[in-house]
């Protein structure tokens, strides 16, 4: 049922896709008066490391001001992928303040990055290799799709709908995440680098980092060269401004929205994930409400947007 849904949606979308003329530009600033509530998760972990969200956010925000070098990448990775450099630093300031505390500079990210080189990794569940998992009968429908957004979409799809929470061919799989049940073999939740990237994103965003940044494409099977990306700064960055370029393009295409001169938003949807899903949900909301709904930030966003003034400032 939640596939059959995740695809009406989708289809929905797509018929009623607004003309490039008629295109909305989404107002600027927060949709709610008071910020959205914070995770429970985010609050313990920051409590537990003895700090504030709002020491974390000075922290963060201190990195970006003394970092000549580091500024110097946002722009030119932003330019790269088409975007405002302020998008890349909402995903940054967003991900330093709520899930894990910043380094004092940019360098203490490539220690960090050098640390994993040589260490072996693989992307499995109770012994199941992913790649072997996605050869599965039920993901015979994702075979044809060439570009690894729309590869990992899919399977993505199919995970939420054939195999969460449920046991197939007598093995039982978890209510979890498809990223974090095979994706992070060392603890759930998990993520690393500068930008934070899920492995999962990575392997979604490769094609588009491999055409524009020309890094390597990626590949399950070498979860160590996956995660030598997401911890690697220079390349990093490049995943996190194609995450930015994937979600206003998905709210373009399927929505009709113009989300590009709305940092919380994109900073939300950089936190949460799926953009193509949730831009297809709020296509399908649209076209029964009579009026415009407008995506809405998060917690996470809100903060972005709030602060807004601020962090422009840095630019």
């Amino acid at each position: 049922m939640r596939r059959l849904l995740t695809c009406l949606l989708i289809a929905v979308a797509a018929l009623t896709s607004v003309p490039a003329h008629a295109m909305q530009v989404v107002p600027p600033g927060n949709r709610n008066v008071e910020q959205p509530a914070v995770p429970g998760a985010s609050v313990r972990r920051t409590k537990g490391t003895k700090t504030t969200f709002d020491r974390k956010y000075e922290k963060v925000y201190e990195l970006l001001s003394t970092d000549h070098e580091l500024m110097s990448k946002i722009r030119k990775t932003a330019a790269a992928y088409g975007i405002e450099p302020i998008h890349i630093i909402g995903a940054i300031v967003g991900e330093h303040t709520y899930n894990v505390d910043a380094y004092d500079r940019l360098q203490s990210y490539y220690v960090k990055a050098a640390s994993y080189a040589g260490e072996s990794f693989r992307f499995a569940y109770e012994g199941e290799d992913v790649d072997t998992f996605v050869d599965r009968p039920q993901f015979a429908e994702c075979n044809g799709k060439r570009d690894s957004y729309l590869l990992w979409s899919c399977r993505e799809d199919v995970w939420e709908s054939e195999f969460r929470g449920r046991t197939v061919g007598g093995k039982s799989f978890p209510n979890n995440r498809f990223s974090a049940v095979f994706f992070q073999p060392f603890y759930a939740g998990q993520t690393f680098g500068l930008g934070q990237v899920n492995p999962l994103t990575a392997l979604m965003l490769s094609d588009l980092v491999s055409r524009v940044s020309g890094y390597p494409r990626l590949n399950e099977k070498d979860a160590g060269a996956v995660y030598r990306a997401i911890m690697e700064p220079d390349i990093s960055l490049a995943f996190v401004a194609a995450s930015i370029r994937q979600s206003i393009d998905d709210y373009k295409q399927i929505t009709g929205m113009d989300i590009s001169n709305n940092p919380g938003l994109t900073a939300t949807l950089y936190n949460v994930g799926n953009s193509r899903q949730r831009a297809s949900a709020l296509a399908a909301r649209n076209q029964v409400a009579g009026a415009i709904v407008w995506p809405e930030e998060n917690y996470y966003g809100w903060l972005i947007n709030d602060k807004l003034d601020e962090l422009e400032g840095l630019l």
